[in-house]
């Protein structure tokens, strides 16, 4: 900092308040150089730059708090900071808020700001928006990180059940971390293919074999293959909520619940079966059964717990519901207007198909929908063209929203694999890491070996150890190393 107001001292008397309001100083950051005016900084009296006006009065020790250098002789001060950073933030002390430059990591904005010793609320509300989502990235990247090395640690302390407990748990959950977990995700996709194509064969009237009473029912090798089917996701369901390390979080889960609504109907309609007929009529029975059987439909969903791309199609329309909500809006108003028309224009033809206009919300619904059954049709010239009109305003409402949700799950896709890469060069990172750990001690390594034996594997050990450099709290608040993380810009 250079003080162009005073040529003969840089002290500043911290009693002179008309002085320090001013006092002119230069600010160079990253070898950009900025001028400010006390009365500007002493708005906002608890920043740096505020501070700098009177540390020159405290000697060097209160100079090189504030600083990364000092010359006397230019009377200059050095920050080694992000100058780019820096030109947003002195926003403040004219404007009074802050806007974050595209391009600038948030994270390491925020870090500067907190330098600057500048209040986060300053942030203008559309930067806080980039600020929370990556802050949600970087944590989403923690979670898979420490998830994986959760898998990799040995608490020896564990019992036993506990142990076998986490193996369990990553055999039938994570098909990634061994091979033998990826054979058995196959199977179970493959169980749930082949109990979703014998519940659609087992319809089929020439597959079907006649009971002692008459009714058609399904081919008894059908029904061995969707009883070892069930056999199958039952043990399945019941080793998972056993090994789950948070049962009523497991059981309340979504897919959980989609596991149990294909699993249930079988064992319900097997006990109205065999012991329902003593209840009540046999016709009653095979209603419940029936209703139950198509309750079957459900275990279809099971794909989606081994595909991405299912996963992503849900969580896409989830982020959808304000474009689905305008479409169905669009649709409801259209139905209900061109369904009253349609029924007045077609009264004066004596073979209407127009009964009533609730009627006609159904000739409305499949031509707004591009459907067209042709069951129900205008035959007056007018009925005629307003079906040609809510077939155009029925496309025009359809194509509206398609490119935000299209969008919605481009983005959530991209994120899932810029997530999952992030998470693999950050434990490469830390393998590198605990590599120069492990040759910067090697002359402690007996010590290491003979501590292994307590404290599990050694290799986890020092991974365990070497995954405290990166910033997110999650993981650790030790921080020993500079990571990709830290240093996104």
């Amino acid at each position: 900092i250079k003080m162009a107001g005073d040529s003969r001292s840089p002290d500043v008397d911290t009693d002179g308040s008309e002085k320090n309001e001013e006092t002119e100083i230069v600010v160079n950051v990253g070898g950009v150089r900025q001028v400010f005016y006390g009365d500007n900084l002493n708005q906002y009296p608890e920043t740096r730059l505020a501070e700098l006006i009177n540390c020159l009065s405290g000697g060097y020790d209160s100079i090189f708090s504030l600083c990364d250098d000092y010359d006397p002789g230019k009377r200059e001060f050095y920050f080694d900071r992000d100058p780019d950073a820096f030109k947003c933030i002195i926003d403040v002390y004219y404007f009074g808020e802050i806007h974050m430059k595209k391009g600038i990591c948030p994270i390491c904005f925020k870090n500067e700001m907190e330098f600057w010793k500048v209040d986060l609320k300053f942030l203008d509300d559309c930067c806080k928006t980039h600020l929370s989502e990556k802050k949600e990235e970087l944590e989403e990247i923690a979670r898979r990180v420490q998830l994986i090395l959760d898998d990799l640690g040995v608490d020896a302390s564990e019992s036993r059940w506990k142990r076998c407990q986490k193996y369990i748990w990553k055999f039938l959950e994570k098909p990634e971390s061994s091979y033998p977990a990826r054979v058995i995700a196959v199977l179970s996709f493959l169980f749930i293919l082949i109990s979703s194509v014998v519940m659609c064969v087992g319809t089929i009237p020439d597959l079907q074999v006649v009971d002692a009473e008459g009714n058609r029912v399904e081919h008894p090798t059908l029904d061995s293959i969707e009883t070892a089917c069930i056999g199958w996701f039952t043990m399945e369901y019941v080793l998972r909520l056993i090994s789950s390390p948070n049962k009523l979080h497991f059981a309340l889960s979504f897919m959980n619940i989609v596991d149990v609504l294909a699993i249930l109907p079988f064992y319900v309609s097997l006990t109205l079966t065999h012991l329902g007929a003593k209840l009540m009529e046999l016709s009653n029975v095979q209603q419940a059964v029936q209703a139950l059987r198509i309750m079957r439909i459900a275990r279809i969903f099971k794909l989606a717990r081994h595909s991405s791309g299912l996963q992503t199609l849900t969580y896409a329309l989830k982020r959808s519901f304000k474009e689905l909500g305008l479409l169905l809006m669009y649709l409801a108003v259209g139905i209900f207007v061109f369904s009253a028309l349609g029924y007045t224009m077609e009264q004066s033809h004596p073979e209407t198909l127009f009964k009533s206009i609730p009627q006609s919300f159904w000739w409305a619904i499949i031509t707004m929908t591009t459907v067209g059954y042709g069951d129900i049709y205008p035959k007056t010239t007018l009925g005629k063209l307003n079906a040609a009109i809510s077939f155009l305003c029925g496309v025009i409402a359809i194509a509206l929203p398609i490119h935000p949700i299209i969008n919605n799950f481009v983005r959530y896709y991209n994120k899932q694999r810029v997530l999952e890469t992030a998470a693999k060069h950050e434990l490469e990172l830390m393998e590198l890491n605990s590599a120069e750990v492990k040759a910067a001690n090697s002359k402690s390594e007996p010590e290491d070996l003979a501590r292994e034996g307590k404290e599990g594997p050694f290799y986890s050990s020092r991974l365990k150890v070497s995954h405290s450099d990166t910033f997110i709290h999650l993981l650790s608040e030790e921080k020993h190393y500079r990571t990709r993380l830290q240093s996104c810009k």
